[in-house]
């Protein structure tokens, strides 16, 4: 490290230039990000998105729907109604486009009482959606029958987009402010203060900007505008805090070139084995192939190199070109040895009973973990939609007044070798058709079968060779049949988020037959989304969980240390996920009671496994340091614990601060891990390092060293610790 920070030092003023070049040039792309991103990232390639194209291509299923929700208002007649909605329809499909339109007057199950419902087809998506949805909301102001609201998978993702910028707004606007107050408590100083803010969102800036070129190679998920802000910031005030701390400890007796090359060599090391824990962790998601977990891995890393980049180059310069000014305007005097003397005196008394301490920590953390037990996951929906969008309102509307929640839809394409009209084909098909009919789960098939009431292919060869019953039945036996293909659905006796209907898929995915079977429908897509993740991640653990032991290892030249750091923030994340449980399945301290996002157990173990050897790092650091100069455990460990706990303690404050902001925010997946951060932190500062840290490192000793440990004398040691 001597040789970079000589480097580093040297470079200082051309880094300065970089930097702000860097700063206005990805600045400019930052600001096109949002207009990149789309979906909720829950795309992964396999057999649904394979038989959904084929629905599209052989059987005219649009490839995007607007449900258009209308409510009669009171003094109208039906008939009124209905010709209204007939004529709304025509103009929205002549406005926008259309493909075609489903009248609700064609079918009464999409007309109850005063509530109707139509749908918008569009056979592809140009890039144009926003407009013409624009173009439909001025024909909803034109109403005054009715009041027509709409809804749908384009309309619900462009509102979630919206709503995702609202809330990285205001989590920015409480975080932000409440950051400043901590760095001000930590340093008393507005220039010191600054710092680790300014590089937070030069950090975020930059990264932002990186990002955006990203959507040419992959579809960008709208939940990465939350996730760079709370990583970036979060982690670069991190940086910033232990390497200014530092610098500020160096320039009270040397000069600003020693102090500067010192915390390079010293901080430094510490932002970078850290910052590697957190980018290691990120990487781990890179297993599971689906998109959102591709890019929260890929925007994470890439806001983490960022993050070390700029701790390590642009925060120099600062330091550098500001030296002693680093102290100006000081508006709080902050004193380091009464600081200092506190914590000493805190790691000496739990230091004095490690066996009582320890006990205690384990059973507030098992009580913690006791929820897990309950956790339901589920894909977000419409639902971590915050209700006052029109969109969430029209949806929920919809599928209370339409939609049967005890049923699900699969959907079957048969594909045969021939044409599906000869008689092999046909007749193994309605062998097909008659053992989905038999399956216990199965409350309802439609085929070729049901629409034409026949019941074997013999039957339907007949009526297909009288040329004038064939013209008549041509419109059904097209629904259903396409060449080599058929269309098959089979109603579900059970909700579609039912692990029963997950594995009604897997059954029939496997399933021995003379077809190739595609099958699609929203149990498909869940059970192929849970399926990924819980295959993959196994894999994502043992790289995060062996990575992180080998760099631990290899930074503090200790078997015990790492070991001990890994089991400790295993059970601080799985106690974690307990309160998780608690607060929001369970709806406690006022938070609507809303199932646990698939996503959030992994994200969460991604960030904060990262996050959290982050402090690790912080303070065995500095206690090797000292056991490097002492040789005593015991020494080495309060005098690290007093020289890092102040800074390490202000960190994990803005940490929580930065991520629990999120928690005020209204996209409930969002909300849920902005929490789950703030929690993982808080737990991790106080009961794992003041409580676990100090009592196990007194507990094992010298063992904790044991990988290259050396006898010597310790006496004088052991007086310091006494005196």
């Amino acid at each position: 490290m001597n040789k970079v920070a000589n480097a580093l030092y040297a470079s200082r003023k051309i880094l300065l230039v970089l930097w702000i070049i860097l700063i206005i040039g990805f600045g400019f792309y930052a600001a096109k990000l949002p207009s990149v991103l789309g979906g909720n990232g829950f795309e992964v390639k396999g057999m649904y998105k394979d038989t959904e194209q084929l629905l599209v291509d052989k059987f005219d299923v649009s490839e995007a729907q607007i449900i258009v929700l209308f409510e009669k208002k009171d003094g109208v007649s039906d008939s009124k109604f209905q010709q209204t909605i007939a004529q709304y329809m025509q103009k929205a499909k002549g406005k926008s486009d259309a493909s075609k339109v489903d009248m609700p007057t064609a079918s009464n199950k999409m007309i109850k009482g005063s509530t109707a419902y139509g749908i918008i087809h569009f056979n592809h998506d140009d890039g144009t959606m926003d407009k013409r949805v624009e173009k439909i909301r001025t024909l909803s102001a034109e109403e005054k029958e009715m009041s027509v609201k709409l809804t749908g998978g384009p309309i619900i993702e462009k509102d979630m987009n919206t709503a995702s910028q609202a809330d990285l707004a205001k989590a920015e606007a409480i975080g932000i402010p409440v950051a400043l107050v901590v760095l001000l408590l930590a340093f008393g100083g507005v220039v010191a203060a600054a710092i680790p803010l300014m590089i937070g969102i030069v950090t975020v800036v930059t990264t932002m900007g990186v990002v955006y070129f990203f959507h040419p190679y992959t579809e960008l998920s709208i939940f990465i505008l939350n996730v760079i802000p709370m990583i970036g910031l979060a982690l670069s005030i991190d940086f910033a805090l232990l390497f200014i701390n530092r610098f500020k400890e160096e320039i009270q007796t040397k000069s600003v070139e020693q102090a500067i090359k010192i915390t390079i060599q010293t901080a430094g090391r510490s932002v970078i084995f850290s910052g590697l824990c957190v980018f290691i962790g990120l990487a781990g998601m890179l297993f599971i192939q689906v998109d959102i977990f591709q890019n929260v891995a890929l925007g994470g890393m890439a806001v983490v190199f960022i993050a070390v980049f700029s701790a390590l180059t642009l925060l120099p310069s600062i330091l550098a070109i500001l030296g002693t000014r680093i102290n100006r305007l000081r508006i709080l005097k902050v004193s380091e040895q009464g600081g200092q003397s506190r914590w000493r005196s805190f790691a000496i008394f739990v230091m004095k009973k490690p066996v009582t301490m320890t006990i205690v920590s384990l059973i507030i953390l098992l009580v913690a973990l006791i929820p897990v037990r309950d956790m339901h996951l589920e894909i977000p929906s419409s639902e971590a939609l915050p209700t006052k969008y029109e969109s969430r309102q029209a949806f929920d509307t919809y599928n209370d007044t339409f939609i049967n929640k005890n049923t699900a839809d699969v959907y079957f394409v048969l594909e045969a070798k021939q044409d599906m009209l000869n008689e092999k084909p046909l007749t193994n098909a309605f062998t097909f058709i008659k053992q989905l009919k038999e399956d216990s789960l199965v409350k309802q098939v439609d085929s070729i079968s049901t629409a034409l009431n026949v019941k074997s292919s013999d039957q339907l060869q007949a009526m297909l060779e009288n040329p004038q019953i064939s013209a008549q039945t041509k419109p059904a036996v097209d629904s259903f049949i396409n060449g080599h293909y058929m269309l098959i659905k089979a109603t579900l006796d059970t909700d579609q988020n039912s692990d029963q209907a997950k594995d009604f898929v897997r059954k029939w995915k496997d399933k021995r037959s003379p077809f190739t079977v595609h099958i699609g429908g929203y149990p498909k897509f869940e059970q192929e989304i849970f399926d990924e993740i819980y295959e993959k991640a196994p894999y994502g653990l043992a790289l995060v969980l062996f990575s992180t032991y080998v760099i631990l290892m290899i930074a503090f030249r200790s078997v015990l240390i790492p070991l001990k750091a890994i089991i400790m923030n295993i059970l601080s994340l799985t106690a974690t996920f307990g309160l998780l449980v608690w607060l929001f399945q369970n709806g406690h301290l006022g938070l609507t009671e809303s199932n646990i996002a698939l996503v959030l157990p992994v994200f969460v173990f991604g960030l904060v496994f990262g996050l959290s050897m982050d402090y690790e790092v912080f303070l065995i650091s500095r206690i090797h340091e000292v056991y490097h100069q002492t040789r005593d455990n015991n020494v080495a460990t309060v005098e690290g614990l007093a020289s890092t706990s102040k800074i390490i303690t202000s960190a994990a404050l803005i940490m929580i601060v930065i991520t629990g902001a999120f928690a005020f925010t209204d996209v409930t997946p969002v909300k849920q891990m902005g929490v789950g951060i703030a929690l993982a932190i808080f737990i991790d500062a106080t009961i794992v390092r003041m409580l676990l840290v100090p009592s196990l490192m007194k507990l094992l000793g010298d063992a904790n060293w044991w990988f290259f440990t050396k006898k010597r004398d310790k006496s004088s040691s052991n007086e310091q610790l006494k005196s």
